[in-house]
């Protein structure tokens, strides 16, 4: 490393208020779990005076105090922070009964339009072949999503019907031909609201906790005849915000669909789907993504590229702020118009939080730079920081914030000093090059180097003509770029290891060699992508050249992300690092921002060292979470659906099941994947990284729906089958996966058995001879036994009456310890006969909230309540965890208690 560079100390002199943020962070983390205002107000007292005294009488130590007083405040604002309304009240109206709900509309989306327009032919669905929670059949295509701030409900009685005044969020999905709706109009429409799905698994995203974020407390469908407007329609600030983000996306709209556009090659082409790229990525509208795209861009970790987010702020700011310099605009005019339009630009995006974080970042930055005063881009994450967590503490609990700042401070703390050490000869020689007396003032390495660029300069010149001699010069300055490039690049992506093995469970280790190529041409296709916005706003004629080019950028980065995805490495799952995983990452990200800065060389060197602890303390592997000895049948919440996870004492992992939505026969890639969002993460969240087998009961929809994710994101050794029904697409795509994936598959049928990691496996169902050409029935359903000594569990899938009377009459029932009963609690499934040949101790159901079969029946439950069955219900408490000894005890409780 260079021994001269300037890169100065970590000291709290130069940089208070990363210090002051980092305290607040604490103080509002302690505040999660410590909850007393007299203790901390005494606390507050105690230490203002302390301050005080201590820089009175003794000023070296008033840094302590002035610390400790940013943890109480933290701890302060995050416990008068108002609570996020619960918004229980509409509740009770979520009964199924349709009624007339007058709101006042506060958000308009178009909903994704190549799903609209692309999407094949659907058989009309009966009532009770629709998704879980769903009133009734509709299959027009969805077109919007309106929210409503409801202003009154109808409550209906046996004898009449009022409005009564209620207060509450509904997001509602408008079917049939769009209404032209605004934000601010006044609505009356018929609707019969549900909760959200609720998914209580450990490690499951929560939609319902996103959606009350929202101000969004219950859900509904509607078609468009049936929406009125009614009264005079208000326009508030955040209608504005909005307006301005839909009017902007609209002319992209407008522009693909013009025909100058229409008149371009197909490469040059901007499509229906570009528009929805291109709208998340300048404007922020993600409704139009279709999921297919996202898959692509998550896979290689560059989603956070193609969807407007602080960095674009930071790239348009600095592309407008370069040029204007360029042009010599005096700089304080130069910094006032960049932060004018990038406020400008930021409001046309909604102005969400992680815009409001990069505005202020980059509105700091530039009047310090104008201020002629050092950057301190540390301290300056320190402003930015504060000025988010005082006025919203729990932004520090969300991904969004988290991300931002530890990028930030990956470039900020760890790049930037690194790159000077590394790099700072170079840096020196290229400056005022042909000055030679500046010699003189440099280190001998520099000067010479200099020397060598102007001999080489001069011949250049000999060769190539006067206009080559500044040749070296830019040489040297494109790689000393390049480098700084690659080095800020493999800092971040050693950094974001850790935020995307939290949240995403993700290993991109693509993502450097693609960020290094994306980024410059992302920087490039946002520029353009803005020009040819506003040249549009002209005439579309005008906006063909600038249209044509952002066509052609998009789809080479495009073709890039998608090439490159379809490489396994590109999609490596990581489970839920261990909190000292996750402790020992953060203390090295702190131990190498001052390692790098200290002054010592042997400390710099282990800072480097360091660096290689952050992404090795994520992605070492650890050992699952597992209760050796017992047998553990886990129950998942996935809804109306079944998917259970076995352990066995030996510790391997079987899944039985899935989830997945009720009547679809072919998975869609657009549809919102239960394996993805609910089963994965909550094995990720037991760190386990891989499956033995997987068992797939029959072939619905409700239980095959997660699969392809599962055996994707899991990769398990082998998969389970009896029946492959003649008509079954979705059991064909999944067995073409599992080969792909290079899965062992193996068929059972009734009279086989097996020991499996210190469990005897006997088949019970479907008999050997038993066929099925036509599509998928319950009745297909593998059942298995699974003997632990004396303690046993009868899985039974969805069997039926005829599928339980051939076990028993062939005598293979016997008693179990427990039952996970058949097809969700249904009156077509455990018969009296069957339940008194099992005889169980307990059993545990199934079932989806306010699903529309009336499951678990009244029958069923009065037949376990009868023959004395403990009973548990996934509808309740959600996830339920059975542990079973080899002395045939069993033990049970929800899986978040485990």
């Amino acid at each position: 490393m260079d021994s001269a560079p300037a890169v100065e100390a970590l000291r709290f002199r130069r940089m208070p208020l990363l210090a002051a943020v980092l305290c607040f962070a604490l103080g509002d983390i302690l505040s999660r779990s410590w909850h007393a205002p007299v203790l901390l107000a005494g606390s507050t007292a105690l230490l203002l005076l302390l301050a005080v005294l201590s820089q009175w009488r003794a000023n070296r130590i008033a840094i302590v105090p002035a610390l400790a007083l940013w943890i109480v405040a933290g701890c302060w604002c995050a416990q008068i922070q108002p609570a996020i309304p619960p918004q229980t009240a509409l509740i009770p109206y979520a009964d199924g009964l349709s009624r007339i709900v007058r709101g006042r509309v506060v958000r308009v989306r178009l909903l994704h339009e190549t799903q609209q327009n692309d999407a094949a032919p659907q058989q009309p669905q009966e009532p009770w072949r629709m998704e879980p929670g769903a009133w009734e059949a509709d299959n027009e295509h969805p077109l919007e999503s309106v929210d409503l701030d409801v202003q009154a409900i109808e409550d209906v009685t046996p004898d009449t019907s009022t409005m009564r005044p209620l207060q509450g969020g509904v997001r509602v999905t408008i079917t049939g031909d769009a209404p032209v709706l605004a934000c601010g109009d006044v609505l009356e429409l018929p609707l019969r609201l549900r909760v959200p799905d609720t998914y209580r698994d450990p490690g499951a995203w929560s939609h319902a906790a996103a959606l009350l974020g929202e101000g969004i407390a219950v859900q509904s469908s509607v078609k468009a005849a049936r929406v009125h407007k009614t009264g005079a329609a208000t326009r508030d600030w955040r209608c504005r915000l909005y307006a301005a983000q839909s009017w902007a996306a609209s002319r992209i709209d407008m522009l693909v669909h013009s025909r100058a556009n229409r008149l371009l090659p197909a490469a040059a082409h901007l499509s229906a789907e570009d528009a929805a790229i291109l709208n998340a990525m300048l404007f922020g509208d993600r409704g139009r993504l279709s999921q297919t795209l996202r898959a692509g861009f998550e896979r290689t970790g560059t989603f956070h590229l193609f969807v407007v987010s602080g960095l674009h702020i930071v790239l348009l700011s600095g592309v407008l702020f370069w040029i204007l310099r360029k042009l010599r605009t005096p700089e304080g005019i130069a910094v006032a118009t960049t932060i004018v339009a990038a406020t400008g630009y930021a409001l046309l995006t909604g102005f969400g939080v992680p815009v409001q974080r990069a505005l202020g970042m980059t509105a700091v930055y530039l009047l310090a730079r104008w201020l002629a005063r050092e950057s301190g881009a540390l301290n300056a994450l320190g402003v930015a920081g504060l000025a988010v967590l005082v006025f919203d503490p729990r932004a520090l609990f969300e991904a969004g914030f988290q991300m931002t700042f530890l990028v930030i401070l990956a470039i900020a703390g760890l790049a930037l000093p690194l790159s000077d050490r590394l790099l700072h000869s170079w840096k020196r020689a290229t400056h005022n090059l042909w000055l030679v007396r500046l010699d003189a003032f440099l280190p001998p390495q520099v000067a010479q180097l200099r020397v060598r660029l102007r001999m080489f300069g001069v011949l250049f010149a000999q060769l190539l003509g006067k206009g080559a001699r500044d040749l070296p010069l830019w040489l040297l300055l494109a790689v000393t770029w390049a480098c700084e490039a690659f080095l800020i690049g493999i800092v971040v992506e050693l950094c974001m290891v850790l935020p995307m093995a939290v949240y995403f469970h993700r290993a991109t280790l693509l993502a450097l060699p693609l960020n290094l190529i994306s980024v410059p041409l992302i920087t490039v296709l946002i520029c353009v992508a803005v020009l040819t916005f506003c040249v549009a706003l002209l005439n579309s004629w005008l906006a063909m050249i600038p249209g044509a080019i952002t066509a052609l950028l998009l789809h080479t980065v495009r073709a890039l992300v998608e090439h490159l995805g379809h490489i396994a490495l590109a999609d490596l799952r990581v489970p839920m690092p261990a909190p000292a995983a996750i402790a020992l990452a953060c203390a090295a990200l702190v131990f190498c921002c001052w390692a790098l800065r200290a002054r010592q060389r042997m400390w710099q060197w282990v800072g480097v060292a360091a660096m290689a602890v952050i992404p090795l303390a994520v992605l070492l592997p650890e050992p699952p979470l597992l209760h050796r000895g017992v047998l553990e049948v886990t129950a998942l919440d996935v809804g109306q659906g079944d998917s259970l996870l076995v352990v066995s004492p030996e510790g391997r992992t079987l899944l039985v099941d899935a989830g997945g939505p009720v009547g679809q026969q072919v998975p869609s890639p657009d549809r919102w994947d239960i394996g993805e969002e609910v089963v994965a993460p909550y094995l990720w969240s037991r760190r386990i990284r891989r499956l033995d087998a997987i068992l797939l009961t029959h072939a619905h929809s409700d239980h095959m729906g997660g699969m392809p994710a599962v055996l994707r994101d899991l990769r398990p050794h082998e998969l389970w089958l009896s029946v492959q029904p003649g008509k079954s697409p979705g059991l064909h795509a999944l067995l073409e996966e599992a080969q792909d994936l290079g899965i062992t598959v193996r068929w059972f049928r009734a009279g086989y058995a097996f020991n499996w990691g210190g469990l005897h496996t006997s088949v019970l169902a479907p008999e050997a001879s038993y066929e099925n050409p036509r599509e998928a029935v319950n009745n297909d359903s593998l059942v298995m036994r699974l003997d632990f000594n004396k303690a046993s569990v009868l899985l039974e899938g969805d069997a039926e009456a005829p599928s339980e009377a051939a076990m028993v009459e062939h005598g293979r029932v016997a008693p179990a310890t427990l039952l996970k009963v058949g097809h969700h609690g249904s009156n077509t499934s455990t018969t009296p006969a069957f339940l008194a040949a099992v005889a169980p101790r307990e059993a545990v159901i199934s079932v989806g909230r306010y699903n529309t079969f009336g499951h678990p029946r009244f029958e069923v439950l009065g037949r376990l309540e009868a023959a004395h069955v403990k009973t548990f219900r996934t509808d309740r408490a959600g996830a339920e965890t059975f542990l079973l000894t080899s002395e045939g005890g069993i033990s049970a409780g929800t899986a978040a208690s485990y």
